[in-house]
């Protein structure tokens, strides 16, 4: 069986938005950011999808508010998380 390629989950769209608009890349290097996005993934519900247009025929834009809420909540705690982590470690 072959695994399409196409498919990945909604929320991977939507971390990285936040990573971006919140400019992580200006204050973390890319390792760190992977961990923190990973880590939140790993908080936030699948919603695997093929194409992104897909979600946006099906969301109302109170459920892509939603899910853009929960990331930022997953965000938010995985970086603090993380940081403090690797405060400890020093």
């Amino acid at each position: 069986m072959h695994l399409n390629t196409d498919i990945h989950n909604y929320y991977e769209h939507l971390v990285t938005e936040h990573i971006t608009v919140n400019k992580y890349d200006e204050t973390y290097d890319k390792e760190f950011i992977d961990d923190v996005s990973c880590f939140a993934l790993n908080l936030l519900p699948s919603r695997y999808i093929r194409h992104d247009v897909d979600m946006a025929f099906y969301l109302t834009s109170g459920d892509r508010h939603n899910m853009v809420k929960e990331v930022n909540i997953a965000m938010v705690e995985s970086l603090e998380y993380l940081l403090k982590k690797a405060k400890i470690n020093e």
